[in-house]
């Protein structure tokens, strides 16, 4: 059988249309497994995908096909990409003649999928309730092929389990006891953590054992009500034997939702020839018919599984936090301890509620004080600052989180320092729309120039000359200062020049001029000068005095 047509067949021209509306659709290589065993995340693409403006906020559902190799998990991934393009239409399957394209899938019995791959598409579904939701599909490297440890098996199944919230367990004619044992080995480190962690709810939403090639048609009838009747017998709580006791109760305890489906065999020009590429007239009637079953049961907007963290719906941004704390934790030669596993989710639970409390505090600020408002007193710039804290640190305290109180203090005081850091940039972009702030060293050095002249003048009224010269060099030196902040302003060199300069004036402004201006207007709200304005500087001494 030869590698379906996949979107390296696409021709210049085309690809380059393409480019223009946007990236080529295809597989993102997550986790890649290396020579010696170890994972490399792609953190570059991943953040691509799940930042984008239009999806971040958004909660993620993360449909995951896990399972042997060589066992069709991404031809049948293939047929989700399919309907999710037609939105879910009655005719979603399409022609007869349209090959089958998305992830690639090969015959053979050697493996295809190397890691674990996300598709570059993120499918924005609106449920019957209103909420949009964005759809990521995820494809697995097949377990226990000749090239993979028992360690690489455990990871790639366990990430699979652990990030995504319907997790299809793909297996060949059966449900045997061995599959159970491997899906118990496989998702041990969920139910540890869960239960070091004292977390509420399952660990995982819902695993569905997908039966490919059922030919026992006489014990069960394809599809989810025969699946379900053969599930009930292989979870079924036998007295006899407390070991497996032991698994089937744990299999229940891990995911909210267990369902089964049965699947019949696709065909054997889908098996044995290799000019088949997916299109559906070489296909089994009988596989096309519980495949327009499966499929909009899994995905329809309806039978959606939003993923949960602690009982807590995620966003896609805050998937990438997760992601990025599991593969750190297994990226080593060893397999983790559940402990870390813990301390993994705790941080990547509570960092997320810093970005969504950041986040909140940002769009605020924004508001008050963003690109299109006008200037704001430094006083009042302050005041909204600490309002705005104090809702953030109520936001942070009221959501759902992993970890003791004590370590869950930790990050409010990192969520309180970034505010307060990010209060300093606010600060200096409402400084930098201030009129008088932006003249403020050629206010000076001229006032200084005016005041010299006025002394000269005095001077030479009294036929002092010495002290009338003095301040006529006095005068020549403030014009060459002023020449040279100039230069420096309107070309971008010597930068440390015009820094000098203008914290010279900052010092002439702060102790001449502001005394002046006090005596002179006082009761008037001209900033910098009225009694109830804050500067910069004070405001960073409270914030610094506050940290303390």
């Amino acid at each position: 059988m030869t590698v379906k047509e996949d979107l390296s067949s696409i021709s210049p021209e085309e690809r380059a249309i393409q480019s223009e509306r946007g990236p080529v659709a295809g597989p993102i290589q997550l986790l890649a497994v290396e020579k010696d065993h170890t994972f490399t995340l792609n953190e570059e693409e991943l953040s691509k995908l799940l930042l984008r403006e239009d999806v971040r906020d958004l909660k993620v559902v993360v449909v995951a096909v896990a399972g042997a190799f060589r066992k069709g998990k991404s031809f049948l991934l293939d047929f989700f990409l399919r309907y999710m393009r037609a939105n879910g239409s009655k005719d979603w399957m399409g022609d007869d003649d349209t090959p089958l394209q998305g992830f690639t899938w090969r015959g053979g019995c050697e493996r295809d999928t190397t890691g674990i791959l996300v598709w570059n598409e993120v499918f924005k579904v609106k449920t019957p309730k209103g909420e949009e939701l964005a759809v990521i599909f995820m494809d697995t490297q097949g377990t226990f092929d000749s090239d993979s440890t028992v360690k690489d098996c455990c990871t790639i199944f366990a990430l699979s389990t652990m990030t995504s919230s319907t997790l299809i367990y793909n297996l060949s004619q059966n449900i045997q006891e061995d599959d159970l044992q491997h899906l118990q080995l496989f998702t041990e480190y969920g139910r540890l953590a869960y239960e070091e962690g004292n977390l509420e709810g399952t660990p995982f939403q819902k695993l569905l054992f997908l039966v490919r090639d059922w030919y026992y048609i006489k014990d069960a009838a394809y599809g989810s009500e025969g699946g379900q009747k053969i599930l009930d017998r292989r979870l079924q709580i036998s007295e006899k034997h407390t070991e497996l006791q032991v698994l089937r109760k744990h299999i229940r305890k891990c995911f909210s939702s267990l369902e089964c489906f049965l699947l019949p065999h696709p065909g054997l020009r889908v098996a044995t020839s290799e000019e088949f590429d997916g299109r559906n007239k070489d296909i089994e009637n009988d596989f096309k018919t519980q495949l327009g079953e499966l499929v909009p049961s899994l995905l329809a907007p309806e039978n959606l599984v939003k993923k949960q963290v602690n009982g807590r719906d995620v966003t896609c941004k805050e998937l990438l936090q997760y992601i990025r704390a599991y593969v750190e934790i297994f990226g080593g030669n060893e397999l983790p301890e559940p402990k870390n596993m813990v301390i993994a989710t705790a941080e990547a639970n509570n960092l997320n509620a810093i970005s969504e409390c950041k986040d909140v505090y940002k769009k605020q600020m924004e508001k008050i004080c963003g690109g299109e408002q006008s200037y704001i007193t430094p006083r009042e710039l302050f005041q909204h600052h600490e309002a705005l804290k104090d809702a953030a640190k109520r936001r942070f305290e009221g959501t759902r989180k992993m970890g003791n109180e004590e370590f869950c203090q930790i990050y409010l005081e990192k969520l309180l320092e970034d505010l307060d850091d990010t209060f300093v940039s606010y600060q200096k972009y409402n400084e930098g729309k201030n009129f008088f702030a932006q003249a403020r060293t050629p206010a000076c050095i001229f006032g200084l120039v005016l005041g010299a002249l006025a002394a000269m003048s005095t001077f030479s009224m009294f036929g002092i000359y010495s002290l009338a010269n003095f301040c006529q060099i006095i005068i020549w030196i403030l014009f060459a200062t002023f020449a040279a902040w100039a230069y420096v302003r309107f070309t971008g060199e010597r930068r440390e020049v015009g820094k000098a300069i203008d914290e010279a004036a900052q010092l002439t402004f702060t102790f001449i001029f502001k005394p002046i201006g006090k005596k002179v207007f006082q009761g008037s709200n001209i900033p910098y000068l009225a009694d109830e304005q804050i500067s910069e500087p004070t405001a960073s001494r409270i914030l610094a005095k506050k940290k303390e």
